[in-house]
């Protein structure tokens, strides 16, 4: 097969599809050419053009999280790698292998006034797992050994656990768009990584502490597992141990498991603190959402924290760590459950029994307060996150939006996703969009109108199916800013914190090809809801417009009326 006559590229390409890539995301250059001739050359990869090199890099972002395989993304050299940053960040702090391939021009032109020239080896060092430059081809016996052994060690580097991200960088002389027949396939430097079982001996030592203690287990934002959601169904039998989930933990169909922590911690003045405070607390997954149950643990004196998980650094949020495991979670809690099966638990515990009548409790103060309160962000929340079908895969924005839809029943949704490994507000749109790609099903963004504002770039995007779908909460701008303590006083608020967000939806919609439904009541929304549901024809957009300041003052009602 005839391809570009760069090795280092033929090296690289070839690679990807070996360890299991099948799709790489390319935004237009010049320095990167003789990247896209391989790639798009490539019988084994899958290419989507992208121009915007932020988009790009979450909408791989979105396509690895929902299939769960390493993603790449190409770009040329200078100011393009650096728009990357974003979705990187969020990929080494929420585990995903994504792998950056940067163009650049040799070594003795950077620092010259040349054309599109930065400094780009080890740009991302502080946010990727490893970087990896590959210099100029200049001929010699070991220069294919080099780039060959490289490139291995960078994506074992990206898939042994944990998985993150890395940076290739490649430097390439002129001329970029030689070509040439292909050579033999490259060769890939197995690894093999079994998985952790620990020893029978440290397994009853661990189950033995979970059944004495009252015990609670709380999973942060995970890929759904089957496994892991049966070995935690099985604890949540136990009469000493709660399992809490967020609505992004993806293991929402646990029986006996508390969901929608926020509102459960909101009626915990109706029960005796002693019933419900926990002596041992294990988490696994990535960071939680709820900062009532961050700050509900750190205050509990002489609390055990476990932490499960493959991780190089301690995870101590609460500031209570008092135990690494470092294992899968699937393969710790499938030993636990097994061995906290055949043991005495706590004497006379109801200990689970307490958190999920706390759960029923809010749940029914929740449908209260929804029908006695105004069209509002909560109200118009809680219409949409009632109407969803079961099989739409969520993803939701951060701030507002996600807060959100912790409060109501999510419990009979299908997949969740969230960024919340550095849980900014960029880039929302386009790893929704991304995920979608790979979804057979319809893909929902439940967006706040800054975030939305803020990825404009994503609607352009020429392959979104017609099965996404995106709802926007126009609250005026960032609403959260309205409710938290640090802003909501400010007489900045408005101009320099809610931005008060000016978002022409309908002309976007119309421009970009969606189709565009509104609501600004409970009325409008009944009349509007099936008709957007619905619509399987082209990508839809339905823009919920709610007050700014009483959807502030509802929120803030919530969670202060006892």
């Amino acid at each position: 097969m005839n391809s570009t006559n760069k090795l280092s590229c033929q090296t690289i390409i070839d690679l990807l599809s070996q360890y299991g890539v099948e799709d790489v995301v390319l935004s237009p250059g010049s320095r990167n050419t003789p990247l896209i001739i391989a790639v798009n050359r490539s019988r084994a990869l899958r290419t989507r053009v992208v121009i915007d090199e932020r988009s790009a890099a979450f909408i791989a972002l979105g396509i690895a999280v929902e299939t769960g395989r390493p993603v790449a993304m190409i770009c040329t050299s200078g100011s393009a790698p650096l728009n990357y940053g974003p979705a990187l960040a969020e990929a080494f702090y929420r585990r995903v292998p994504l792998i950056a391939i940067t163009a650049d021009r040799p070594a003795e032109w950077i620092d010259q006034d040349d054309s599109q020239t930065i400094r780009q080896p080890e740009l991302f060092a502080n946010i990727v797992k490893g970087s990896y430059n590959l210099t100029a081809e200049r001929g010699g016996s070991v220069e294919a050994w080099y780039f060959n052994r490289l490139v291995n060690d960078a994506l074992t580097t990206a898939l042994r656990g944990p998985a993150g991200p890395v940076h290739i960088n490649v430097q390439l002389d002129d001329p970029l768009s030689g070509c040439t027949d292909l050579g033999a396939p490259q060769r890939k430097i197995e690894c093999d990584e079994p998985e952790a079982l620990l020893p029978a001996e440290t397994v009853d030592r661990l189950a033995g502490e979970i059944a004495s203690k009252k015990t609670l287990i709380i999973i942060g934002f995970n890929h759904p597992d089957a496994r892991l959601a049966e070995s935690l169904s099985r604890l949540a039998r136990l009469s000493n141990v709660a399992v809490l989930h967020e609505a992004q933990s993806n293991v929402r169909h646990v029986d006996g498991a508390v969901g929608n922590i926020d509102a459960t911690l909101s009626v915990a003045y109706d029960f005796d603190a002693s019933d419900y405070t926990s002596e041992l607390v294990i988490t696994a997954g990535g960071a939680l959402l709820s900062r009532h149950v961050k700050a509900f643990l750190r205050a509990i004196p002489g609390l055990q924290h476990w932490h499960i998980g493959r991780y190089d650094r301690a995870v101590d949020c609460f500031m209570k760590l008092s135990r690494r495991v470092e294992c899968p979670p699937a393969s710790f809690f499938a030993q636990i459950a097994s061995a906290a099966g055949t043991l005495p638990v706590a004497a006379a515990s109801s200990f689970g029994d307490v958190w999920r009548a706390m759960h029923d409790r809010a749940m029914a103060r929740v449908s209260t307060f929804v029908a006695s309160s105004p069209w509002s962000d909560f109200t118009a929340m809680a219409a949409l996150i009632g109407s969803l079908p079961a099989d739409w895969n969520i993803h939701a924005s951060n701030g507002t939006a996600v807060r959100y839809l912790q409060l109501f029943d999510y419990s009979r949704l299908g997949r969740v996703e969230c960024n919340r490994g550095v849980s900014g507000i960029d880039g929302s749109t386009s790893t929704a969009i991304g995920a979608s790609l790979c979804y057979g099903g319809t893909t929902l963004l439940i967006s706040g109108d800054m975030s939305a504002q803020y990825d404009l770039g994503a609607l352009a995007f020429n392959e979104i199916p017609p099965r996404f779908k995106m709802v926007v909460l126009n609250n005026s701008g960032g609403g959260i800013f309205r409710f938290i303590a640090t802003t909501s006083a400010l007489e900045e608020r408005e101009r320099c914190f809610a931005a008060d967000v000016r978002l022409p939806l309908r002309q976007l919609a119309d421009g970009f090809g969606f189709a565009y439904y509104r609501a600004a009541s409970a009325a409008d929304f009944d009349c509007v809801f099936p008709a957007f549901r619905d619509d399987d024809s082209r990508p839809a957009i339905l823009e919920l417009v709610t007050p700014p300041e009483l959807s502030a003052e509802v929120l803030k009602n919530f969670f202060s009326n006892k």
